[in-house]
């Protein structure tokens, strides 16, 4: 069911997401996300607003598919009792990418894995977005990716801001003590492709 779109229109994406089309090639619609998240799809998956309400289109939803929304709904993603500063957190999470471009992808994609298993929706893993997962993860408060990211590494998110404020070497150190149950994984991650 591929649709006519133009630069400026608004479009929604099969979880209900609405986003603004930027440009077109060929079978690829480039969007910007309300966030302002820029992201990617193919013709076929996105829908206008009148397609969308459309009972076909709706009724393709939770049949095999993932919802990122729900995904955005979950536990790990809710404030809960993370008291992190927002500049705290944004430190951290800027050092980081600095020092290890892919991590926060890494640590997206494996938290969206995780609330699927979580689901028992462990077959839809291979379907993950590394794309998406970073959107619901960019999606949270600073304080809360900083949990995220603290969750995967096995250590306090406050402990990893307090590196991330003394420099580099320590914070790199944490990082590289906390990858070391997942280094194959992360090894392998670096290689799949972005979508």
């Amino acid at each position: 069911m591929a649709h006519q779109f133009s630069p400026g229109d608004t479009v929604y994406g099969k979880d209900g997401r609405t986003y603004t089309v930027e440009a077109i090639d060929g079978n690829t619609v480039y969007c910007m996300s309300d966030k302002g998240v820029e992201t990617e799809f193919p013709l076929e998956m996105l829908f206008t607003q009148s397609t969308y309400t459309q009972t076909e289109v709706k009724s393709t939803l939770g049949k095999g598919e993932i919802s990122y929304q729900r995904l955005r709904q979950s536990r790990h993603y809710t404030p809960g009792t993370t008291k992190l500063a927002p500049g705290a957190a944004e430190q951290l999470l800027a050092k980081t990418n600095n020092l290890f471009p892919s991590l926060v992808d890494f640590a997206a994609f494996t938290m969206a894995a995780r609330i699927l298993t979580e689901h028992k929706e462990e077959d839809l893993i291979d379907q993950l977005s590394i794309v998406k997962s970073r959107a619901v993860f960019d999606d949270a408060p600073p304080a809360v990716r900083a949990r995220v990211l603290a969750d995967l590494l096995g250590a306090q998110p406050e402990a990893l801001a307090s590196a991330a404020g003394l420099g580099d070497n320590l914070l790199r150190a944490m990082i590289d003590k906390g990858l070391e149950p997942y280094a194959q994984e992360f090894d392998e991650f670096q290689d799949r492709p972005r979508k």
